[in-house]
């Protein structure tokens, strides 16, 4: 099979690779679409940070170049042992992310903090190719929702923002600021506006900040000029000092920050400021799988418009550095997000709207 594979900072390759064998508990699937983030693209700039090509990982078992991809959409090309309630051809959405089930996090719901927590393509090989296995656990039908494979694979990341407004726990009517309206806070916006709050979206990008004003936010401003304005729930996506700072003036006396763009290097706080205000400021990480990729899934199904607009093309993986994590990294990417097609030679539009199946 073709394969994207990551060998070091600068250095992804088209390789040909054997197709990888579903083992017990394990779905085979054929790649239909791929996105990629900003992890991918700070990982082909200035990796490896998460990307795991040293020595054996502890838990997945990875050694070695790795195939990164850790969103995607795919159909079932053959079940491993003890995998029940999944049938060939049927189409599926992956969180990609693993736990062990048995850990105190995992036996209280928060799967996404297991002691053993690894991701597919990030900690072992994932969908940047023709095929991958992937633990089924970490899998979801996407026929109940009505999606096309191209909207399916949305799913994950959606996913991490659904998780990140549920921590935030906004209430009907609540004011919300989303700082930095790029691929996560676009959809923090969706989720959000879903949620039955009022969002204003903070972003410098006008042409983000017309989107997001497409996704629901009833505002938005750019902080260059616009006054910020105070909100009762504010959720940070870019990860800047000036970001989180931004956040913390802006939430109003008892509210809350949700923390969900990771700051690096490490921010300074004023927590006199805290304490006296009695601002909550809440961390976010990844997401869980059982509660929030079915949520993903039905957010993504309820905007009949579809998500064009976010993912307007697919490109082949020949083009994955050229027109996608190179210009990722360089702030460049003329696209929310990117989506990658191991299948074709030339790039498609996307397919967003009409039923699942509706893609060869």
């Amino acid at each position: 099979m073709r394969a994207a594979v990551y060998h070091g900072v600068g250095d992804i390759r088209i390789e040909d690779r054997p197709a990888p064998v579903a083992g017990p508990g394990e779905l085979l699937v054929r790649v239909s679409v791929t996105g990629v983030c900003g992890t991918d693209a700070s990982e082909l700039a200035t990796g490896p940070h998460l990307y795991w090509i040293g020595q054996r990982h502890p838990t997945s078992g990875h050694a070695g170049p790795l195939i990164p991809g850790h969103e995607f959409v795919g159909r079932v090309e053959s079940i491993g042992a003890g995998v029940p309630g999944f049938d060939l051809g049927e189409i599926v959405a992956s969180g990609a992310g693993v736990s062990c089930g048995v850990c105190p996090s995992c036996r209280s719901g928060r799967t996404n903090l297991c002691d053993t927590y690894w991701t597919v393509g990030l900690q072992r090989d994932g969908s940047l190719a023709e095929f991958v296995t992937v633990p089924a656990a970490t899998c979801r039908s996407v026929a109940p929702y009505g999606l096309t494979e191209d909207a399916a694979a949305l799913a994950q990341p959606m996913a991490i923002a659904a998780h990140a407004v549920d921590r935030g726990a906004p209430r009907d009517g609540e004011e919300v600021l989303v700082v930095g309206a790029g691929g996560i806070g676009g959809f923090i916006v969706f989720a959000a506006a879903r949620a039955g709050a009022v969002v204003t979206a903070c972003e410098r990008d006008a042409e983000r900040r017309a989107i997001a004003a497409a996704l629901g936010a009833s505002r938005t401003i750019d902080p260059s000029v616009d006054e910020r304005p105070e909100a009762d729930l504010v959720l940070e996506v870019t990860g800047t000092r000036a970001g989180l700072e931004l956040a913390i003036a802006s939430v109003r006396r008892g509210g809350r920050v949700v923390a969900v763009g990771l700051q690096d290097p490490p921010s300074t706080l004023d927590l006199r400021a805290l304490a006296l205000r009695e601002i909550e400021l809440i961390g976010t990480v990844a997401h869980r799988c059982d509660r929030d990729l079915p949520a993903a899934l039905g957010l993504l199904a309820s905007r009949t418009e579809g998500w064009a607009d976010i993912a307007p093309v697919a490109i082949p993986l020949e083009s994955l550095v050229s027109d996608g994590l190179g210009p990722m990294s360089r702030g460049t990417s003329p696209r929310i997000k990117t989506l990658i097609d191991p299948r074709i030679a030339t790039p498609r539009p996307t397919v967003m709207g009409g039923a699942v199946g509706a893609m060869s």
